[in-house]
């Protein structure tokens, strides 16, 4: 074991999500790799069985897993609803009225992207396959597609806890950060459109464009009422989220969920098959797993430390320079943490600390905190989105390293660009 502790906390985190993977790879089973992950990494990180049951337990009853849970179960149980109400296919019908085959497989996550819904990729997955009725396009491309356009706006989009905590911990102003941020969604697009979304054959649909418009905001309309219930609820009821962040969340997919009832009722009969199925509860069961390898990277160590601070520590003793450590402290943390809160949270402090109210090396760091949370094997809309199309999460990494790396590429042209002007 004294081999074992000698080994720098980034190894140890990378060989936990490298077995991760491999167990994967080996098993098929998804959730049983990321159990043995988080065992794997709470023992390396000296962890006893008590001390790790402990985690395991406080991370599991804690409200904010509770109730994230509770979001979870809505998110599939809306999907459900919406689909055998007939709103799915009638959404899809209406956006490939007025566009391609291969920009509504896009427009469909995204537009879903503007709900800051953990695991929102397993509300918009449905939509792309019913965009593919005929099974045309490959399970690993679909899965390519939802996961990475579900994703372009969380860069800058305001509702997003990420960027809430960024804009706290930087100081800047909303609406100036949302500006210096926005190119990186023009990246993101980019970079998905060339190396995602090309090797989609275009069919053209046919459709008058004005209808198919208004078409499509009906049949968006549960989407826009969870928007719009979140922003007033967090403008006009703080006090809802200073209970819990994700009630806002919570209410909004509630009153989604009686509006589409009134609008197209379902039968008691649906209803049940609805909330008793085997393959919610699976995927509740993945998503809580993952909750809990976060836990371990979270929780204090047996010594009162935090595995993200030895790594900061281990980057600052190998004599890396300052502007390579503001890449890699968010990178890194992306990738551990696969949330965009753990990544800000974990790396802002010392961003901040190194780089002050600098954007132009803000902008950077959140660019390369987010692909490596793009590009995490515990990212929950990562693995949601692999296990409904049923495709191996390290062959999706694998396919979205080129775009990731356009996009820190041209995130570090921006760096540039900003360096000049401010």
């Amino acid at each position: 074991m004294e081999i074992i502790y000698s080994i720098p906390f980034i190894i140890r985190v990378l060989l936990s999500l490298a077995f991760i993977l491999i167990v994967n790879r080996i098993t098929d089973r998804l959730y049983l790799a990321v159990a043995c992950g988080t065992l794997v990494l709470g023992f390396m990180s000296g962890h006893g069985p008590a001390s790790l049951a402990a985690i395991i337990l406080a991370k599991t009853l804690s409200a904010n897993t509770l109730f994230l849970m509770v979001i979870i179960f809505q998110v599939i149980w809306l999907s459900r609803q919406m689909s055998d109400a007939g709103v799915m296919k009638d959404l899809v019908s209406s956006v490939k009225g007025g566009l391609s085959r291969r920009a509504s497989i896009a427009v469909l996550p995204a537009v879903i992207g503007l709900l800051p819904m953990p695991g929102g990729a397993l509300f918009s997955a449905p939509l792309v396959d019913e965009c593919d009725s005929g099974n045309e396009i490959t399970p690993l491309k679909k899965t390519e597609i939802n996961y990475w356009f579900r994703h372009i706006w969380e860069y800058w989009w305001p509702l997003y806890p990420g960027v809430i905590l960024a804009v706290d911990l930087t100081g800047l102003p909303i609406m100036h950060f949302m500006a210096y941020q926005l190119p990186l969604s023009f990246l993101s697009i980019a970079a998905g459109y060339v190396f995602i979304l090309r090797g989609v054959e275009r069919i053209k649909n046919n459709g008058g464009k004005r209808d198919a418009l208004r078409e499509t905001i009906i049949h968006m309309a549960p989407v826009i009422i969870i928007i719009l219930a979140y922003g007033l609820i967090k403008i006009f009821i703080p006090a809802v989220s200073a209970l819990n962040k994700y009630l806002p969340m919570i209410a909004g997919i509630f009153v989604a969920q009686a509006y589409l009832q009134v609008r197209r009722p379902i039968p008691s009969a649906g209803w049940k098959k609805i909330l008793i199925s085997g393959k919610t509860a699976n995927l509740a069961l993945l998503v809580l797993l993952i909750l809990l390898y976060g836990g371990c990277i979270g929780s204090p160590l047996p010594d009162g430390s935090f595995i993200m601070d030895h790594m900061r520590r281990e980057l600052s003793s190998w004599g890396i320079p300052v502007f390579i450590v503001i890449m890699l402290v968010p990178f890194i943390s992306g990738v551990t943490t696969g949330i965009a809160v753990g990544f800000v949270g974990a790396s802002f402090p010392i961003v901040t600390s190194l780089a002050g109210g600098d954007i132009s090396y803000l902008t950077l760091a959140y660019a390369c905190g987010y692909m490596g949370m793009i590009l995490s094997p515990v990212h929950v809309c990562l693995v949601v989105t692999a296990e409904h199309f049923n495709t191996d999460v390290g062959a999706v990494i694998r396919n979205l390293l080129r775009p990731a790396a356009a996009v820190l590429a041209g995130t570090l042209a921006l760096h540039l660009v900003y360096r000049m002007l401010f």
